[in-house]
């Protein structure tokens, strides 16, 4: 008899997670930063310094957005080859498919840098954020396909985070020394100046989505898939398996943590491993509230709203970059705005997120997603 979670529905949780995550990256931060300037109301002022990076070391929620994308992406692997390896396919097959979807993301990667510029190669952006998520998402699905047991693939994620830490804080980079996690001086920076095809964002020493950044980023993505993988392996939603998960990410944030202070810090442009163990952590405790909230409570179906946005994620991200959602923002409420004084930016924001939803749902409807 055929296993039956080989027809598991979809994980809700994954979706609103991840529509909740896409929010913030087409205009729910920039909304919060408005409301916060116009009404210098004290927790939002402070909730809107949140909503950009750090400068270099430490964590803010802002740079929570990207990794929390990646672990995420590792959470949908056993969800979208399990069924698939029980259904008797092939793990070439499905490797085939795999490296096809890390090729389609790189190369999005590069046309969402301005690919299409047709600029020298030593002024186009090859390494993208969509690179990134590609080639993690391959190697965490290449694991996963090969590596049969949890333990093998909890493994390869302790093995790439040692790796990771061994080679910041302990291999000399030529003119600067072991250790030296600055832009210039780490060895991220060292491995882009030489390994990294085209130019680093911003001209910078080193590129946030280079090299070493993108293999450290792989841990997250497979920290995402034991999660996955043992939500999956309980037939229905478990508050078994969500203490045992919620444990595991308390155990991950506060190893972070440690490191932290023992003098190794979150630095989130270099990827460091500590930045990896304190934002798998906090990504796991979120994944478990939204599987709590949202697989537990069948109806009413309250995540609708982030399900729709979730579940074509890359699509609004990609038309974020060509569609002028701000012109059409103003076109409908730009008159509205002129006559709102200061809060007339803060409604174009508003308008640009209904029309982004709006699109997404039109797409819901019609059942149309961008799968690569």
């Amino acid at each position: 008899m055929a296993d039956s979670r080989a027809t598991a529905p979809r994980l809700r949780s994954l979706d609103a997670l991840r529509g909740f995550d896409m929010l913030w990256i087409i205009g729910l931060s920039e909304f919060f930063i408005q409301l916060a300037e116009i009404t210098k109301i004290g927790w939002l002022q402070t909730w809107a310094v949140q909503m950009d990076h750090v400068a270099w070391e430490g964590i803010r929620i802002h740079d929570l957005i990207f990794p929390l994308f990646m672990f995420a992406s590792g959470i949908s692997i056993p969800y979208a080859l399990k069924p698939k390896l029980e259904a008797g396919v092939s793990r070439a097959s499905l490797l085939r498919t795999v490296i096809r979807r890390v090729i389609i993301l790189i190369v999005l990667g590069i046309l969402y840098n301005g690919g299409l510029k047709l600029v020298g190669y030593s002024e186009q952006r090859f390494a993208s954020v969509l690179g990134q998520i590609g080639i993690a998402y391959g190697v965490a699905a290449t694991v996963f396909l090969f590596t049969r047991s949890w333990k093998g693939r909890t493994a390869w994620c302790l093995g790439i985070l040692i790796a990771i830490a061994v080679l910041q804080l302990l291999v000399p980079v030529p003119g600067h020394g072991a250790g030296v996690l600055t832009p210039a001086g780490s060895i991220n920076a060292w491995f882009d100046q030489r390994f990294l095809p085209g130019r680093p964002h911003e001209w910078a020493p080193y590129d946030p989505e280079g090299v070493l950044s993108v293999i450290s980023a792989c841990a997250l993505t497979l920290g995402g898939l034991l999660v996955g993988d043992y939500v999956r392996s309980w037939e229905k939603p478990s508050l078994t398996a969500a203490s045992r998960i919620l444990i595991a990410g308390t155990a991950v944030f506060f190893l972070g943590w440690i490191a932290w202070h023992l003098g190794y810090p979150p630095i989130k442009k270099i990827w460091t491993s500590s930045f990896n163990l304190l934002a798998g952590g906090i990504c796991t405790w979120l994944f478990v509230v939204f599987y709590l909230l949202v697989d537990f409570r069948p109806q009413p179906n309250w995540s609708f709203f982030l399900q729709v946005v979730g579940m074509n994620s890359i699509t609004i991200y990609l038309l974020e970059r060509v569609v002028p959602f701000a012109d059409i923002s103003g076109f409908f409420l730009g008159g509205l705005a002129s006559k709102s004084g200061h809060w007339g930016p803060l409604l174009i924001t508003t308008g640009i997120l209904l029309i982004e939803w709006l699109v997404l749902y039109f797409l819901w409807k019609k059942k149309t997603f961008l799968k690569v």
